[in-house]
């Protein structure tokens, strides 16, 4: 009779290893019926937009007179629901469309411009507080905005920076530099945040060995840490995209009706025409389109990033 192995027993007793029990989680997330749930809660999730996007090309007297579910059975499309949205004089979303682009493009640029640097500056170099002062820029994300929406507005108004000067019912309110200026405030919390965390995964050894040859912070930074950070710059700038453009309180406290953006005129449209369903699900989609182009051209980019200095080693 032969004595146990007391190696084999001691694993036995502690149950299966942590590879063991990754390939069943992934075998269990793979499985048919896995496939097939997340295919139905694509579909219910898709249908209210679906309902939306033929609402949009249907006529006004169909949407009024039956549901959209009847498209399949009496087809009739119209393109005056698009025209009157984009060129109407009552509605004439282009100019807001235009104003969206000004707003949005300049806000993503700005807090990465800056991240990027603060990023580099907390990992690779040492100043007095640095750690204090990181986890002060940490903890600023769990801020509300609408915290700091009343003290930065004051501070806006009021001497010495005057950016909004309210003098009187025809004030013109904030510009664009305003809506520039807390759309950057509010996003470098956490693009400091991921672009740190991003940036703490490159080996050391490729630094040291960049200073050894003679290189310094600035070529250091714009020949090896830019390049190797344009996953996690793609996933940030996806999601500062998507919130600025969809943004609707920024954009109504410090900017004025000249440079409202679309989110803001379809917040009137669904005020003043609630019945008007034809324009709004046509501005609906106008403004969707953008959005929509930019996160498929750049979700390859998206999670790869996200993931980024979630997993060591």
């Amino acid at each position: 009779m032969t004595a146990a192995n007391p190696d084999v027993a001691r694993l036995g007793a502690q149950g299966p290893g942590p590879e063991k029990v990754s390939t069943t989680a992934r075998k269990a997330l793979s499985s048919p019926w896995a496939s097939l749930a997340a295919i139905v809660i694509a579909v219910v999730w898709t249908i209210p937009t679906l309902g939306l996007f033929i609402t949009s090309f249907r006529p006004e007297s169909d949407i009024t007179s039956s549901g959209w579910w009847t498209f399949f059975t009496n087809p009739n499309v119209t393109w005056s629901n698009y025209d009157e949205v984009l060129n109407g004089s009552d509605t004439n979303l282009s100019t807001y469309f235009v104003n969206s682009l000004v707003i949005t493009i300049p806000c993503v640029v700005m807090p990465i411009s800056i991240a990027v640097l603060a990023a580099y500056a907390f990992v690779w170099m040492k100043f007095p507080g640095r750690d204090f002062l990181f986890v002060g820029i940490f903890a600023l994300q769990i801020v509300p905005i609408q915290v700091t929406l009343i003290p930065l507005l004051k501070l806006y108004v009021q001497p010495p920076l005057n950016l909004m000067p309210l003098a009187g019912p025809d004030a013109p309110g904030g510009g664009f530099y305003t809506l520039w200026l807390s759309h950057t405030i509010f996003a470098l919390p956490l693009a400091i945040y991921l672009l740190h965390n991003f940036m703490s995964q490159i080996p050391g050894e490729l630094i040291e060995s960049a200073r050894v040859d003679g290189a310094g912070h600035v070529q250091i930074f714009s020949r090896i840490m830019l390049p190797l950070m344009a996953p996690a710059i793609a996933a940030f700038a996806i999601l500062q995209f998507l919130w600025v453009w969809n943004d609707l309180l920024v954009a109504i406290t410090f900017g004025s009706p000249n440079t409202f953006p679309l989110t803001a005129r379809l917040a009137e449209l669904s005020g003043t025409r609630g019945s008007d369903w034809f324009l709004l699900s046509a501005g609906a989609f106008v403004a969707l389109v953008v959005p929509l182009i930019v996160f498929v051209s750049l979700q390859r980019y998206f999670v790869r990033g996200l993931l980024a200095g979630s997993v060591k080693g």
